[in-house]
């Protein structure tokens, strides 16, 4: 099991990138904020804002002046964000850099316990704690299906057999709510790929990890608390939205890869037999699809092509 060695930050430079839209919602962003303020470990927070429309920039400029705060004049999404503090930690010589999202609270402990895991676990480019709901009482449902045993081997029932735990437990996906990464995994891996603008950035991330022979990896007894049991339904969550950002992922992955020139063809295929079935409704959404493949072919090959080169800093700079 993991245990605090109670230090201080031995010359690391740790930082926190919160990426912020509207954070004002249920106080997300005080909670998350303040948590960060009483990490056992000393961390510099970097807060990217997407172009909020509320008074979460001013209010973090009045509450957490020690912040540093990038505001962004678009909303770049999750991953471009994310590349934007990463770059700016990079430029600031940091050593360890902790994902954090708005919506979502760290224990006094957490970013102590995952960096001295990760110190001891050169092999995990991802470390992540384990992700409760907000109020902590259940797991975050997403992450309840990502330490399942078909994909977290032994977790499960080191628990339920109440067997000594490992300190730290191979997964193949943690969604990117809060993660750890060490300075070789941006070296190795980079930042998030701009193939993605919401959602999806995250499991291209780990195929990537994948694609490199490194591990992917979640510390028991470390909690966070991701608040998001109450927030409506998203464009993001539409069907054909949901297939795109899908074939965008098999496009992009250095593991698995399909050609987007046989998706696009077999989609020219599927609109012309739908259309002469008369099932237009069918033949209109692959056609929205074949569209959007074409106008992204360009950043999904890139995507693909920057994934499997070993240039530094690969998505950041």
């Amino acid at each position: 099991m993991c245990t605090l060695n109670h230090t201080k930050n031995n010359g690391m430079k740790i930082f926190v990138i919160v990426v912020t839209y509207n954070g004002m919602m249920n106080d997300w962003i005080s909670k998350c904020l303040l948590s960060l303020q009483n990490s056992s470990i000393k961390v510099q927070t970097i807060v990217v804002d997407n172009n909020s429309s509320d008074a979460t920039v001013n209010f973090i400029a009045e509450n957490f002046p020690e912040i540093l705060i990038i505001e962004s004049k678009t909303n770049l999404g999750f991953g471009g964000a994310n590349n934007l503090g990463l770059k700016k930690a990079l430029e600031l010589h940091g050593d360890y850099f902790f994902l954090l999202n708005q919506d979502a609270y760290v224990d006094h402990t957490t970013i102590e316990k995952l960096i001295n895991i990760s110190q001891s676990n050169p092999e995990y480019a991802v470390i992540s704690p384990v992700h409760l709901n907000g109020k902590g009482d259940a797991l975050d449902k997403s992450f309840g299906r990502s330490i399942s045993p078909y994909y977290c081997k032994g977790l499960y029932e080191d628990y339920f057999l109440e067997k000594r735990k490992k300190e730290i437990y191979e997964a193949e996906f943690i969604c990117a709510a809060a993660w750890l990464l060490p300075k070789k995994t941006l070296k190795l891996i980079g930042g998030f790929s701009p193939a993605f603008f919401h959602y999806g950035e995250d499991d291209n991330y780990c195929h990537r990890v994948h694609y490199y022979n490194m591990k992917i990896g979640v510390v028991p007894n470390t909690y966070i608390y991701h608040d998001r049991e109450d927030r409506p339904k998203s464009i993001y969550d539409e069907r054909i939205i949901s297939m795109q950002r899908q074939y965008t992922l098999w496009c992009s992955n250095p593991t698995k890869h399909i050609d987007i020139t046989t998706l696009l063809s077999q989609y020219r295929n599927k609109m012309l037999k739908y259309v002469l079935t008369g099932n237009f409704g069918e033949a209109k959404n692959s056609k929205k699809i074949h569209t959007f493949l074409k106008e992204n072919k360009q950043i999904i090959v890139d995507s693909y092509n920057q994934s499997i080169t070993n240039k530094s800093y690969k998505f950041i700079i």
